[in-house]
């Protein structure tokens, strides 16, 4: 998948020199820049973002679902999604805060960034979050904070951003624990989901069976696909196979790989079995599907 200045740059263009090492972007936005969003596959893009609204209103359509956003509803992208714009007011106005999906891993940073991007998903069915005007005040006045940074030469922006980003997501996580009454599953149950989705945006391009995600999690294989399932509406093979064919699909689109090696890379015992599942994903054959490109 796309990073995030590499996802950044198909959507609006490069970035100057000096920023193409960034982790993190925060940008005021408006409505002509959500909709040039379009231009890239979003499924591809290997990045968590949220996204404030200002002012205005926003239709999207996430990975099937029609959605509409209005003043001080947060909306949360996570890595791997399809979203659509569909939509904005003519008055629309907004800020979004874009980090790569890797950034800090395997730190308190890197598993707050899964909760808060997963929170809503896992509680409301839905990647939004209704705030009241004093959250949203506060997180509009950190991320403003982020985004004079992200435009500064201050010479330790990116470590000014990482801790920024930190502590937006300790404060959002917050203000999404007080939409709720209730939560739906157990502190357990919501921890096991979102290692396996950290586990598998790491592993899945070796290991495609669920036996290795329920081992590494130290769970049943049957207990794993039956909280995948209720929390998402999808299987493990689900989430695997929509990972493979975005991985596969970009390498058409961005390298000189043939499809065999493409099979191989993605550790497709056959080519033609790679080019049946890919068939099956999307509707078209890898040679078809980059003639097409």
């Amino acid at each position: 998948m796309y990073n995030l200045v590499e996802g950044w740059e198909k959507m609006f263009g490069e970035l100057p020199q000096s920023r193409r090492n960034d982790k993190i972007i925060c940008v005021h936005t408006d409505g002509d820049m959500m909709l040039r969003t379009n231009r890239l596959q979003q499924e591809s893009l290997a990045c968590y973002t949220f996204s404030l609204i200002i002012q205005g209103w926003l239709r999207i359509v996430y990975n099937g679902q029609e959605l509409y956003f209005k003043k001080n509803d947060v909306f949360t992208y996570t890595a791997g999604s399809a979203i659509t714009v569909i939509a904005t007011s003519t008055d629309y106005k907004g800020i979004s805060l874009l980090a790569d999906e890797d950034i800090a891993i395997g730190t308190s940073i890197k598993n707050n960034a899964v909760k808060a991007a997963y929170f809503s998903m896992i509680e409301l069915r839905e990647p939004k979050t209704s705030l009241d005007e004093s959250d949203a005040t506060h997180l509009f006045e950190l991320m403003q904070l982020m985004a004079r940074y992200c435009d500064s030469d201050h010479p330790y922006r990116g470590e000014s951003m990482e801790m920024l980003y930190g502590l937006f997501l300790l404060d959002l996580i917050k203000a999404q624990e007080k939409s709720i009454e209730k939560h739906r599953f157990s502190n357990r149950v919501v921890e096991i989901y979102l290692d396996f989705i950290k586990l598998a945006s790491k592993d899945f391009i070796a290991h495609h069976d669920i036996g290795y995600y329920a081992g590494r999690l130290a769970v049943t294989t049957t207990y794993l696909s039956r909280i995948v399932k209720q929390i998402s509406g999808r299987t493990v093979a689900d989430h695997i196979n929509r990972l493979l064919a975005n991985e596969a699909a970009l390498l058409l689109q961005n390298s000189s790989m043939t499809v065999a090696q493409i099979a191989e890379h993605l550790h497709f015992a056959e080519t033609t079995t790679f080019a049946r599942f890919f068939k099956r994903m999307k509707g078209v054959n890898p040679k078809r599907y980059r003639a097409n490109l």
